[in-house]
């Protein structure tokens, strides 16, 4: 008998501070809605769904026939589903960890190794790097969404620091004067400058950042300042009250967002050599998630096989999934999350009239 090589998952959630509160979480909802015995603490975040086989966050899987408890186990028994080069390359692991995120406040500032540099750390310190592979990111907004990613062009960081005081304050003059003159200087030296400035701004401390923030409050409640910062937006919408903005918020005079026109973004690795960036670039990732858009008139849709294992989202509509390994037909709407093989294509029918949306990440080597 073949081996099932298509099957649905129970994913993890966690449940971080930062994360949505409730039913107001699209993690949340997506939970709900894939598990109609899924019980939602109004009172609990719920932040991130993890779709894939971490030591924290190991996928069940929804399939009585297979002896395997979780994804990890199951590929660790069958490797050759991630795909020939997918194994070989990743020691026959699967490489990425696909998630949902639901924000409410500001996630901690976060900076991942590269590849030469993340084995580098882990022989030196594997307590604290327990990984020795680099972390490549890609972002994709579901909804509505500002995220901070690499640093802004020195230029734009310079004139901020002229038009907003309270900004040049927790910076130091020191620091503010290092990254005007770095203008005509080079690359070394305007690294040198933003990691300057970067660290003040990081280690201010926590009294001096409140009253920096209250004084910014202040003055752009009493004045039409909305040229003077970047994140004047995120200020009124938070009610002018410094509650909501912290050295985060501060750090958006300081960091790129991608225009409202991109729905993605890349966060750049970091080397030795060069940790400090200054200007965003995106990279050209081995890992892929692809978004699949299905009019409801379609009345069956083929998922392709690829050289990889992928992991399915169902975001919106209603489908049964059929492939030439699976004993019957697997039953998927929103929330429902299908791991499948490499080189195993699936066959969705519609079972209403609604169109579909769904993402699949996977490993293009």
């Amino acid at each position: 008998m073949a081996v099932q090589r298509v099957f649905p998952l129970s994913c993890v959630v966690q449940q971080y501070a930062w994360g949505k509160m409730g039913s107001n979480s699209e993690v949340a909802r997506l939970l709900a809605s894939s598990d109609p015995l899924a019980q939602i603490s109004e009172d609990k975040p719920y932040a991130e769904l993890w779709m894939g086989t971490h030591p924290r966050g190991d996928a069940k899987i929804l399939d009585n026939s297979i002896l395997q408890k979780t994804l990890g186990q199951w590929i660790a028994e069958n490797q050759d589903c991630l795909g020939s080069k997918v194994k070989d390359t990743f020691n026959g692991k699967l490489p990425f960890l696909f998630k949902v995120l639901s924000v409410e406040t500001a996630l901690s500032i976060q900076a991942h190794p590269n590849k030469e540099l993340a084995e580098k750390l882990h022989l030196q310190a594997p307590q604290h790097y327990p990984d020795a592979n680099h972390k490549p990111e890609m972002a994709i907004a579901l909804t509505p969404f500002q995220g901070l990613c690499g640093f802004r062009p020195v230029e734009e960081i310079v004139t901020f620091l002229t038009k907003v005081p309270e900004f040049q304050f927790l910076i130091g003059d020191n620091a503010a004067t290092q990254l005007k003159q770095s203008l005509s200087r080079d690359s070394q030296a305007v690294a040198s400058a933003l990691r300057s400035c970067f660290s003040h701004l990081m280690k201010s401390e926590k009294k001096v950042v409140v009253e920096q923030l209250n004084l910014l409050v202040k003055r752009i409640s009493q004045q039409d300042c909305v040229e003077c910062m970047a994140c004047s937006d995120n200020t009124v919408r938070a009610g002018l009250t410094p509650k909501f903005i912290d050295v985060p918020t501060l750090c958006e005079m300081l960091s790129y967002i991608p225009s409202p026109s991109q729905d993605r973004l890349f966060p750049p690795a970091w080397s030795q050599e060069d940790p400090y960036l200054s200007i965003y670039d995106p990279p050209v990732p081995d890992f892929t998630v692809m978004k699949m858009e299905v009019p409801g008139s379609v009345t069956e849709y083929r998922v392709l096989a690829l050289d990889s294992a992928s992991i399915l989202l169902m975001v919106q509509g209603t489908v049964t999934a059929s492939t030439c390994t699976a004993q019957a037909t697997i039953s998927l709407k929103r929330g429902g999350v299908l791991f499948i093989g490499a080189n195993e294509s699936v066959s969705l029918k519609l079972t209403l009239p609604k169109d579909l949306l769904m993402f699949r990440a996977c490993c293009l080597l």
